[in-house]
């Protein structure tokens, strides 16, 4: 079971605001997980202190215990760099936290998504939600790369293991899904910092059985 296939076909038609970030299911449909109120953070890189008081101000997400978007990889060293690679987190961790919340009025997909990505992240949450759809287990991202294109413009390239996440109906698992190559997929986003200091996502293309991201 790819875990975020509800609206992946749609995705591809918003302009190339393909937020296609799909992952695996588990192998037994059986075991219960519970829809419990969201509480626990996503596990995300934490974002460096260029200014303290505009890091501060950036909301947090979060997750039910039974889910965790974590973000593999060091600091840069730049703190322009590593606050690029932190708001790209925030950005894939928002769109699971309106999933999880059952409402695309979030506001964090307003503050780490606009233009055309922020269209493609509301209409993906909004298919997991008129389906009654969640998801459980790991999604790890990883070999986390950013080029910054000027002051106010940054690409990031990243993969995602999604082998160990599932979709979950009515809190159970979905049959389906495993470690195969269709769990491992390639992301290229575009940022550009907005006057608030944040970089928001504005284009995210996907790559899914990417070669480069097969263990």
């Amino acid at each position: 079971m790819i875990r975020r296939t509800t609206c992946a076909a749609a995705l591809t038609a918003v302009l190339a605001a393909a937020l296609a970030a799909c992952g695996s299911g588990s192998d037994s449909g059986s075991d219960k997980i519970t829809d419990a109120p969201a509480t626990t953070a996503a596990t995300t890189t934490a974002a460096p202190t260029a200014s303290a008081t505009r890091a501060a101000a950036r909301p947090t997400v979060t997750f039910p215990s039974y889910a965790k978007d974590v973000f593999d990889g060091p600091k840069t060293g730049d703190p322009v760099k590593d606050q690029v690679l932190a708001d790209s987190a925030q950005a894939m961790s928002a769109t699971d936290d309106a999933i999880f919340h059952g409402s695309t009025d979030r506001p964090l997909l307003h503050y780490y998504y606009s233009d055309q990505a922020l269209i493609g992240a509301v209409d993906f949450a909004k298919g997991y939600i008129s389906k009654g759809e969640k998801w459980g287990g790991v999604t790890r991202f990883f070999d986390r790369k950013v080029t910054l294109q000027s002051a106010t413009t940054a690409a990031v390239v990243f993969c995602s293991d999604e082998s160990k996440s599932w979709i979950t109906h009515n809190g159970k698992k979905l049959p389906g899904g495993g470690d195969t190559p269709q769990a491992y997929v390639l992301y290229n986003a575009r940022l550009t910092k907005n006057a608030q200091g944040v970089w928001q996502t504005t284009n995210l293309l996907s790559d899914r059985g990417a070669k480069q991201c097969q263990p």
